[in-house]
Protein backbone atom coordinates (compact mmCIF):
# COMPACT_ATOMS: atom_id res chain seq x y z
CA UNK A 1 0.00 0.00 0.00
CA UNK A 2 1.43 3.38 -1.02
CA UNK A 3 0.01 5.30 1.93
CA UNK A 4 -0.61 4.09 5.47
CA UNK A 5 -3.62 5.99 6.83
CA UNK A 6 -3.03 5.19 10.51
CA UNK A 7 0.06 7.38 11.15
CA UNK A 8 -1.44 10.17 9.02
CA UNK A 9 -4.58 10.16 11.15
CA UNK A 10 -2.56 9.83 14.37
CA UNK A 11 -0.29 12.76 13.66
CA UNK A 12 -2.98 15.13 12.37
CA UNK A 13 -5.02 14.16 15.42
CA UNK A 14 -2.07 15.03 17.66
CA UNK A 15 -1.82 18.41 15.96
CA UNK A 16 -5.48 19.12 16.62
CA UNK A 17 -5.21 18.03 20.25
CA UNK A 18 -2.27 20.39 20.67
CA UNK A 19 -4.23 23.23 19.05
CA UNK A 20 -7.18 22.48 21.35
CA UNK A 21 -4.91 22.74 24.40
CA UNK A 22 -3.54 26.07 23.16
CA UNK A 23 -7.10 27.30 22.70
CA UNK A 24 -7.71 26.60 26.39
CA UNK A 25 -4.78 28.89 27.16
CA UNK A 26 -6.80 31.85 25.90
CA UNK A 27 -9.66 31.09 28.29
CA UNK A 28 -8.05 32.57 31.46
CA UNK A 29 -6.98 35.63 29.45
CA UNK A 30 -10.61 36.16 28.51
CA UNK A 31 -11.62 35.91 32.18
CA UNK A 32 -8.88 38.32 33.30
CA UNK A 33 -9.75 40.88 30.63
CA UNK A 34 -13.50 40.29 31.15
CA UNK A 35 -14.33 40.27 27.45
CA UNK A 36 -17.00 37.53 27.81
CA UNK A 37 -15.35 35.15 25.33
CA UNK A 38 -14.30 32.36 27.68
CA UNK A 39 -17.13 30.10 26.49
CA UNK A 40 -15.95 30.68 22.92
CA UNK A 41 -12.57 29.17 23.72
CA UNK A 42 -14.06 26.40 25.85
CA UNK A 43 -16.33 25.19 23.06
CA UNK A 44 -13.65 25.67 20.38
CA UNK A 45 -11.21 23.66 22.47
CA UNK A 46 -13.66 20.86 23.24
CA UNK A 47 -14.61 20.46 19.58
CA UNK A 48 -10.99 20.49 18.42
CA UNK A 49 -9.72 18.12 21.11
CA UNK A 50 -12.61 15.70 20.55
CA UNK A 51 -12.03 15.44 16.80
CA UNK A 52 -8.26 15.35 17.30
CA UNK A 53 -8.54 12.68 19.97
CA UNK A 54 -10.61 10.44 17.73
CA UNK A 55 -8.09 10.80 14.91
CA UNK A 56 -5.15 10.31 17.27
CA UNK A 57 -6.54 7.10 18.74
CA UNK A 58 -7.56 5.63 15.36
CA UNK A 59 -5.51 2.38 15.11
CA UNK A 60 -2.77 4.16 17.06
CA UNK A 61 0.54 3.33 15.35
CA UNK A 62 3.11 4.27 17.98
CA UNK A 63 6.04 2.63 16.18
CA UNK A 64 5.15 3.35 12.58
CA UNK A 65 7.64 5.19 10.40
CA UNK A 66 6.32 7.98 8.21
CA UNK A 67 7.64 7.62 4.66
CA UNK A 68 8.12 10.47 2.22
CA UNK A 69 4.63 10.27 0.70
CA UNK A 70 2.95 10.17 4.08
CA UNK A 71 5.11 13.04 5.31
CA UNK A 72 3.89 15.32 2.53
CA UNK A 73 0.28 14.29 3.10
CA UNK A 74 0.53 14.97 6.83
CA UNK A 75 2.01 18.43 6.27
CA UNK A 76 -0.51 19.45 3.61
CA UNK A 77 -3.62 18.01 5.26
CA UNK A 78 -2.36 19.05 8.68
CA UNK A 79 -2.09 22.66 7.61
CA UNK A 80 -5.57 22.68 6.09
CA UNK A 81 -7.06 20.88 9.11
CA UNK A 82 -5.50 23.21 11.64
CA UNK A 83 -6.64 26.25 9.64
CA UNK A 84 -10.21 24.92 9.60
CA UNK A 85 -10.42 24.29 13.34
CA UNK A 86 -8.62 27.49 14.26
CA UNK A 87 -11.35 29.59 12.68
CA UNK A 88 -13.82 28.31 15.31
CA UNK A 89 -13.16 31.18 17.80
CA UNK A 90 -13.89 33.72 15.07
CA UNK A 91 -17.19 32.08 14.14
CA UNK A 92 -18.42 31.17 17.64
CA UNK A 93 -17.63 34.63 19.03
CA UNK A 94 -19.27 36.37 16.08
CA UNK A 95 -16.10 38.38 15.44
CA UNK A 96 -16.26 37.08 11.88
CA UNK A 97 -19.65 35.90 10.70
CA UNK A 98 -18.89 34.17 7.39
CA UNK A 99 -16.98 30.92 6.92
CA UNK A 100 -14.91 32.18 3.99
CA UNK A 101 -13.74 35.25 5.91
CA UNK A 102 -12.97 33.21 9.03
CA UNK A 103 -11.03 30.67 6.98
CA UNK A 104 -9.12 33.48 5.25
CA UNK A 105 -8.15 35.02 8.60
CA UNK A 106 -7.15 31.63 9.98
CA UNK A 107 -5.02 30.70 6.96
CA UNK A 108 -3.45 34.16 6.94
CA UNK A 109 -2.53 33.64 10.59
CA UNK A 110 -1.00 30.17 10.35
CA UNK A 111 0.87 30.98 7.15
CA UNK A 112 2.15 34.19 8.86
CA UNK A 113 0.90 36.22 5.91
CA UNK A 114 -0.80 38.92 7.95
CA UNK A 115 -3.47 39.76 5.39
CA UNK A 116 -6.74 40.53 7.17
CA UNK A 117 -10.40 41.03 6.41
CA UNK A 118 -11.04 42.82 9.74
CA UNK A 119 -12.01 46.44 9.18
CA UNK A 120 -11.99 47.52 12.84
CA UNK A 121 -9.38 45.47 14.68
CA UNK A 122 -9.67 47.43 17.91
CA UNK A 123 -13.37 46.54 18.18
CA UNK A 124 -12.54 42.81 18.42
CA UNK A 125 -12.41 41.18 21.86
CA UNK A 126 -8.83 41.16 23.26
CA UNK A 127 -8.75 37.37 23.77
CA UNK A 128 -9.72 36.85 20.11
CA UNK A 129 -6.89 39.18 19.06
CA UNK A 130 -4.51 37.19 21.27
CA UNK A 131 -5.62 33.95 19.59
CA UNK A 132 -5.08 35.63 16.23
CA UNK A 133 -1.49 36.44 17.25
CA UNK A 134 -0.88 32.96 18.66
CA UNK A 135 -1.83 31.38 15.33
CA UNK A 136 0.97 33.34 13.70
CA UNK A 137 3.48 32.48 16.42
CA UNK A 138 2.76 28.75 16.11
CA UNK A 139 2.77 28.90 12.32
CA UNK A 140 5.99 30.90 12.31
CA UNK A 141 8.31 27.99 12.88
CA UNK A 142 5.88 25.33 11.80
CA UNK A 143 3.39 23.43 13.86
CA UNK A 144 4.70 20.17 12.38
CA UNK A 145 8.22 20.80 13.71
CA UNK A 146 6.71 21.77 17.05
CA UNK A 147 4.93 18.43 17.26
CA UNK A 148 8.06 16.51 16.35
CA UNK A 149 9.87 18.33 19.16
CA UNK A 150 7.23 18.02 21.87
CA UNK A 151 5.47 14.72 21.11
CA UNK A 152 8.24 12.08 21.02
CA UNK A 153 5.79 9.70 22.70
CA UNK A 154 4.16 9.27 19.30
CA UNK A 155 7.13 7.22 18.24
CA UNK A 156 6.76 8.48 14.67
CA UNK A 157 9.93 9.38 12.79
CA UNK A 158 10.23 13.11 12.20
CA UNK A 159 12.79 13.57 9.42
CA UNK A 160 10.27 13.39 6.58
CA UNK A 161 7.99 15.90 8.26
CA UNK A 162 10.81 18.33 8.94
CA UNK A 163 12.10 18.22 5.39
CA UNK A 164 8.60 18.85 4.02
CA UNK A 165 7.78 21.63 6.48
CA UNK A 166 11.11 23.38 7.22
CA UNK A 167 11.14 26.90 5.72
CA UNK A 168 13.63 27.01 2.86
CA UNK A 169 16.05 24.83 0.88
CA UNK A 170 18.67 24.46 3.58
CA UNK A 171 20.37 21.28 4.74
CA UNK A 172 22.08 22.90 7.74
CA UNK A 173 21.66 20.97 10.94
CA UNK A 174 22.27 22.33 14.41
CA UNK A 175 22.14 18.82 15.85
CA UNK A 176 22.36 15.50 14.01
CA UNK A 177 19.05 14.29 15.45
CA UNK A 178 16.01 15.94 13.90
CA UNK A 179 14.17 16.05 17.23
CA UNK A 180 17.10 17.82 18.90
CA UNK A 181 17.24 20.28 16.02
CA UNK A 182 13.56 21.10 16.42
CA UNK A 183 13.98 21.61 20.18
CA UNK A 184 16.95 23.91 19.68
CA UNK A 185 15.09 25.98 17.09
CA UNK A 186 12.16 26.40 19.43
CA UNK A 187 14.44 27.27 22.33
CA UNK A 188 15.89 30.17 20.31
CA UNK A 189 12.42 31.11 19.02
CA UNK A 190 10.81 31.20 22.47
CA UNK A 191 13.80 32.99 23.99
CA UNK A 192 13.80 35.81 21.42
CA UNK A 193 10.02 36.20 21.79
CA UNK A 194 10.35 36.56 25.57
CA UNK A 195 13.20 39.05 25.24
CA UNK A 196 11.25 41.20 22.78
CA UNK A 197 8.20 41.14 25.05
CA UNK A 198 10.28 42.37 27.99
CA UNK A 199 11.93 45.13 25.93
CA UNK A 200 8.62 46.40 24.56
CA UNK A 201 7.22 46.51 28.10
CA UNK A 202 10.22 48.55 29.29
CA UNK A 203 9.80 50.92 26.34
CA UNK A 204 6.25 51.77 27.40
CA UNK A 205 4.04 49.40 25.43
CA UNK A 206 1.20 47.85 27.49
CA UNK A 207 1.56 44.18 28.42
CA UNK A 208 -1.24 43.03 26.11
CA UNK A 209 0.08 44.92 23.08
CA UNK A 210 3.63 43.86 23.94
CA UNK A 211 2.89 40.15 24.04
CA UNK A 212 0.86 40.28 20.81
CA UNK A 213 3.54 42.17 18.90
CA UNK A 214 6.32 39.98 20.30
CA UNK A 215 4.47 36.90 19.04
CA UNK A 216 3.80 38.28 15.58
CA UNK A 217 7.21 39.92 15.13
CA UNK A 218 9.21 36.74 15.75
CA UNK A 219 6.78 34.87 13.49
CA UNK A 220 7.29 37.54 10.78
CA UNK A 221 3.50 37.57 10.71
CA UNK A 222 2.48 41.19 11.09
CA UNK A 223 -0.89 40.91 12.83
CA UNK A 224 -1.33 43.91 15.12
CA UNK A 225 -3.80 44.86 17.83
CA UNK A 226 -4.21 48.33 16.33
CA UNK A 227 -5.99 49.54 13.20
CA UNK A 228 -2.92 51.61 12.25
CA UNK A 229 -0.53 48.72 12.91
CA UNK A 230 2.82 49.95 14.30
CA UNK A 231 2.02 53.49 13.15
CA UNK A 232 -0.16 53.65 16.26
CA UNK A 233 2.99 53.57 18.40
CA UNK A 234 4.74 56.83 17.66
CA UNK A 235 7.79 56.04 19.80
CA UNK A 236 10.88 55.82 17.55
CA UNK A 237 12.46 53.53 20.17
CA UNK A 238 9.69 50.94 19.77
CA UNK A 239 9.96 51.10 15.99
CA UNK A 240 13.76 50.67 16.04
CA UNK A 241 13.39 47.72 18.41
CA UNK A 242 10.95 46.03 16.06
CA UNK A 243 13.30 46.67 13.11
CA UNK A 244 16.12 44.83 14.91
CA UNK A 245 13.94 41.87 15.88
CA UNK A 246 12.39 41.62 12.42
CA UNK A 247 15.92 41.34 11.02
CA UNK A 248 16.68 38.60 13.55
CA UNK A 249 13.44 36.80 12.69
CA UNK A 250 14.40 36.86 9.01
CA UNK A 251 17.81 35.32 9.73
CA UNK A 252 18.52 31.61 9.33
CA UNK A 253 18.11 30.01 12.76
CA UNK A 254 21.34 28.13 12.25
CA UNK A 255 23.08 31.52 11.99
CA UNK A 256 21.29 32.74 15.12
CA UNK A 257 22.44 29.63 16.97
CA UNK A 258 26.01 30.23 15.81
CA UNK A 259 25.74 33.76 17.18
CA UNK A 260 24.58 32.49 20.55
CA UNK A 261 27.53 30.09 20.66
CA UNK A 262 29.90 32.92 19.58
CA UNK A 263 30.98 31.30 16.32
CA UNK A 264 31.11 34.64 14.52
CA UNK A 265 33.57 33.54 11.82
CA UNK A 266 31.08 30.96 10.57
CA UNK A 267 28.39 33.65 10.48
CA UNK A 268 30.59 35.90 8.35
CA UNK A 269 31.33 33.04 5.95
CA UNK A 270 27.63 32.42 5.37
CA UNK A 271 27.03 33.90 1.91
CA UNK A 272 23.26 34.13 2.24
CA UNK A 273 23.58 36.11 5.49
CA UNK A 274 26.08 38.47 3.85
CA UNK A 275 23.69 38.94 0.92
CA UNK A 276 20.86 39.63 3.38
CA UNK A 277 22.84 42.34 5.16
CA UNK A 278 24.16 43.91 1.95
CA UNK A 279 20.68 44.03 0.43
CA UNK A 280 19.28 45.73 3.53
CA UNK A 281 22.09 48.30 3.62
CA UNK A 282 21.72 49.15 -0.07
CA UNK A 283 17.93 49.50 -0.02
CA UNK A 284 17.95 51.48 3.21
CA UNK A 285 20.78 53.80 2.15
CA UNK A 286 19.41 54.71 -1.27
CA UNK A 287 15.85 54.75 0.05
CA UNK A 288 16.72 57.14 2.87
CA UNK A 289 18.37 59.63 0.51
CA UNK A 290 15.51 59.39 -1.99
CA UNK A 291 12.83 59.73 0.67
CA UNK A 292 14.60 62.74 2.16
CA UNK A 293 14.66 64.47 -1.22
CA UNK A 294 11.17 63.57 -2.44
CA UNK A 295 9.02 63.70 0.72
CA UNK A 296 10.86 66.32 2.75
CA UNK A 297 11.23 64.22 5.92
CA UNK A 298 14.25 64.97 8.11
CA UNK A 299 17.14 62.51 7.99
CA UNK A 300 16.14 60.54 11.09
CA UNK A 301 12.51 60.14 10.00
CA UNK A 302 13.57 59.20 6.47
CA UNK A 303 15.97 56.57 7.79
CA UNK A 304 13.42 55.15 10.25
CA UNK A 305 10.56 55.14 7.74
CA UNK A 306 12.49 53.44 4.95
CA UNK A 307 14.27 51.03 7.32
CA UNK A 308 11.03 49.86 8.89
CA UNK A 309 9.23 49.47 5.56
CA UNK A 310 12.10 47.67 3.79
CA UNK A 311 12.77 45.29 6.69
CA UNK A 312 9.05 44.61 7.16
CA UNK A 313 8.57 43.68 3.50
CA UNK A 314 11.79 41.74 2.89
CA UNK A 315 11.25 39.65 6.04
CA UNK A 316 7.57 39.27 5.01
CA UNK A 317 6.44 40.58 8.41
CA UNK A 318 3.99 43.09 6.96
CA UNK A 319 3.92 45.71 9.73
CA UNK A 320 3.42 49.28 8.56
CA UNK A 321 4.34 52.71 9.87
CA UNK A 322 3.91 54.60 6.58
CA UNK A 323 1.92 54.02 3.42
CA UNK A 324 4.82 53.38 1.04
CA UNK A 325 2.45 53.40 -1.95
CA UNK A 326 2.18 57.19 -1.50
CA UNK A 327 5.92 57.78 -1.89
CA UNK A 328 5.82 57.69 -5.69
CA UNK A 329 6.08 55.12 -8.51
CA UNK A 330 9.80 54.43 -8.02
CA UNK A 331 9.26 53.35 -4.41
CA UNK A 332 6.18 51.36 -5.43
CA UNK A 333 8.19 49.36 -7.97
CA UNK A 334 10.98 48.72 -5.44
CA UNK A 335 8.57 47.44 -2.82
CA UNK A 336 6.81 45.29 -5.40
CA UNK A 337 10.17 43.71 -6.23
CA UNK A 338 10.81 43.11 -2.52
CA UNK A 339 7.60 41.06 -2.37
CA UNK A 340 9.48 38.38 -4.32
CA UNK A 341 12.66 38.40 -2.21
CA UNK A 342 12.04 36.89 1.18
CA UNK A 343 14.79 36.76 3.78
CA UNK A 344 16.92 33.77 4.75
CA UNK A 345 16.16 30.10 4.32
CA UNK A 346 15.68 28.44 7.69
CA UNK A 347 13.96 31.53 9.08
CA UNK A 348 10.29 32.23 9.74
CA UNK A 349 10.03 34.54 6.71
CA UNK A 350 8.17 33.63 3.54
CA UNK A 351 8.95 34.49 -0.06
CA UNK A 352 11.38 32.93 -2.49
CA UNK A 353 14.31 33.14 0.00
CA UNK A 354 17.63 34.81 -0.73
CA UNK A 355 19.58 31.56 -1.05
CA UNK A 356 17.58 30.70 -4.17
CA UNK A 357 18.21 34.13 -5.66
CA UNK A 358 21.91 33.74 -4.84
CA UNK A 359 22.16 30.34 -6.54
CA UNK A 360 20.15 31.50 -9.54
CA UNK A 361 22.19 34.68 -10.09
CA UNK A 362 25.51 32.92 -9.60
CA UNK A 363 24.55 30.19 -12.04
CA UNK A 364 23.41 32.80 -14.58
CA UNK A 365 26.81 34.51 -14.35
CA UNK A 366 28.65 31.19 -14.70
CA UNK A 367 26.58 30.39 -17.78
CA UNK A 368 28.41 33.16 -19.66
CA UNK A 369 31.70 31.49 -18.73
CA UNK A 370 30.39 28.12 -19.89
CA UNK A 371 29.46 29.64 -23.26
CA UNK A 372 33.04 30.88 -23.74
CA UNK A 373 34.55 27.62 -22.43
CA UNK A 374 32.02 24.91 -23.41
CA UNK A 375 34.36 22.02 -22.52
CA UNK A 376 35.39 23.31 -19.11
CA UNK A 377 34.04 21.72 -15.93
CA UNK A 378 32.65 24.80 -14.17
CA UNK A 379 30.98 24.02 -10.86
CA UNK A 380 28.64 26.28 -8.92
CA UNK A 381 29.63 26.80 -5.29
CA UNK A 382 27.83 28.40 -2.34
CA UNK A 383 29.57 28.66 1.03
CA UNK A 384 32.51 26.86 -0.59
CA UNK A 385 30.31 23.83 -1.21
CA UNK A 386 29.49 22.56 -4.69
CA UNK A 387 25.80 22.87 -5.49
CA UNK A 388 24.69 19.55 -6.94
CA UNK A 389 22.79 19.49 -10.26
CA UNK A 390 19.77 18.08 -8.43
CA UNK A 391 19.57 21.07 -6.05
CA UNK A 392 20.14 23.51 -8.89
CA UNK A 393 17.32 21.90 -10.89
CA UNK A 394 15.09 21.96 -7.82
CA UNK A 395 15.68 25.70 -7.36
CA UNK A 396 15.10 26.52 -11.03
CA UNK A 397 11.86 24.51 -11.08
CA UNK A 398 10.77 26.18 -7.82
CA UNK A 399 11.27 29.65 -9.33
CA UNK A 400 9.35 28.62 -12.45
CA UNK A 401 6.45 27.24 -10.40
CA UNK A 402 6.50 30.32 -8.15
CA UNK A 403 6.19 32.58 -11.19
CA UNK A 404 3.48 30.34 -12.65
CA UNK A 405 1.38 30.47 -9.47
CA UNK A 406 1.83 34.24 -9.20
CA UNK A 407 0.68 34.79 -12.80
CA UNK A 408 -2.26 32.37 -12.51
CA UNK A 409 -3.36 33.95 -9.25
CA UNK A 410 -3.27 37.43 -10.81
CA UNK A 411 -5.18 36.25 -13.89
CA UNK A 412 -7.92 34.62 -11.79
CA UNK A 413 -8.29 37.75 -9.64
CA UNK A 414 -8.67 39.94 -12.73
CA UNK A 415 -11.30 37.52 -14.04
CA UNK A 416 -13.11 37.98 -10.74
CA UNK A 417 -13.31 41.72 -11.30
CA UNK A 418 -10.17 43.12 -9.65
CA UNK A 419 -8.06 45.76 -11.36
CA UNK A 420 -4.63 44.69 -12.63
CA UNK A 421 -2.57 46.45 -9.92
CA UNK A 422 -4.66 44.96 -7.12
CA UNK A 423 -4.59 41.51 -8.74
CA UNK A 424 -0.82 41.32 -9.10
CA UNK A 425 -0.32 42.87 -5.67
CA UNK A 426 -2.67 40.45 -3.91
CA UNK A 427 -1.24 37.44 -5.74
CA UNK A 428 2.38 38.38 -5.04
CA UNK A 429 1.89 39.25 -1.39
CA UNK A 430 -0.20 36.13 -0.66
CA UNK A 431 2.23 33.74 -2.33
CA UNK A 432 5.12 35.49 -0.57
CA UNK A 433 3.29 35.52 2.81
CA UNK A 434 3.92 39.26 3.15
CA UNK A 435 0.46 40.73 3.88
CA UNK A 436 0.25 44.29 2.54
CA UNK A 437 0.54 44.60 -1.22
CA UNK A 438 -0.29 47.29 -3.74
CA UNK A 439 -3.51 48.60 -5.24
CA UNK A 440 -6.61 48.20 -3.08
CA UNK A 441 -4.77 45.72 -0.82
CA UNK A 442 -2.02 48.19 0.08
CA UNK A 443 -0.57 48.90 3.54
CA UNK A 444 -3.58 50.90 4.79
CA UNK A 445 -6.22 48.65 3.19
CA UNK A 446 -7.55 45.15 3.88
CA UNK A 447 -8.93 42.18 1.96
CA UNK A 448 -12.58 42.36 3.03
CA UNK A 449 -13.75 43.72 -0.33
CA UNK A 450 -12.40 40.80 -2.37
CA UNK A 451 -14.94 38.29 -3.74
CA UNK A 452 -15.41 34.96 -1.97
CA UNK A 453 -13.73 32.97 -4.74
CA UNK A 454 -10.81 35.40 -4.73
CA UNK A 455 -10.27 34.86 -1.01
CA UNK A 456 -10.13 31.08 -1.46
CA UNK A 457 -7.64 31.52 -4.30
CA UNK A 458 -5.45 33.66 -2.04
CA UNK A 459 -5.77 31.07 0.76
CA UNK A 460 -4.43 28.43 -1.62
CA UNK A 461 -1.54 30.73 -2.61
CA UNK A 462 -0.76 31.49 1.04
CA UNK A 463 -0.55 27.81 1.93
CA UNK A 464 1.52 27.02 -1.20
CA UNK A 465 3.93 29.83 -0.33
CA UNK A 466 4.24 28.81 3.31
CA UNK A 467 4.85 25.15 2.48
CA UNK A 468 7.38 25.89 -0.27
CA UNK A 469 5.04 25.03 -3.21
CA UNK A 470 6.27 21.46 -3.83
CA UNK A 471 4.61 20.15 -0.66
CA UNK A 472 1.18 21.08 -2.05
CA UNK A 473 1.64 20.68 -5.81
CA UNK A 474 3.27 17.27 -5.49
CA UNK A 475 -0.07 15.90 -4.27
CA UNK A 476 -1.54 16.74 -7.68
CA UNK A 477 1.21 14.86 -9.51
CA UNK A 478 0.33 11.41 -10.89
CA UNK A 479 3.86 10.23 -9.98
CA UNK A 480 3.08 10.78 -6.30
CA UNK A 481 0.41 8.09 -6.36
CA UNK A 482 2.32 5.46 -8.35
CA UNK A 483 4.44 2.62 -7.01
CA UNK A 484 7.46 3.66 -9.10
Amino acid sequence: MLVNLEPISNLIGALLVFVGIVLLGCLPVSLILEDDQWLTFLWSSLITITVGGIMWSYNFASFTTVNKREGYIVVALGWFSVSIFCMLPYLISGSITSVHNAFFESVSGFTTTGATILQDIEAIAPSILLWRSITQWIGGMGIIVLTVALFPLLGIAGIELFSAEAPGPTSDRIHPRIRDTARTIWFVYVGLTAILFAILMVEGMGWFDAINHALTTMATGGFSTKNQSIAHFTSPLIQYTLIIFMILAGTNYTVLYLGLTRKFKKIYKNEEFRMYMILLVLFITFGTVSLRNTMGYDWEESFRAISFSVVSVITTTGYITYDYTMWGPAFLICFFILLFCGASAGSTSGGVKLIRHLVYMRNAILEFKRIIHPRAMIRLKVNKTIVSPRILTHILVFLLLYLFLFVMGAIILTMLGQDLITAIGASATSLGNVGPGIGSVGPVDNYAHLPVAGKYVLCFLMICGRLEIFTILILFSPYFWRDN
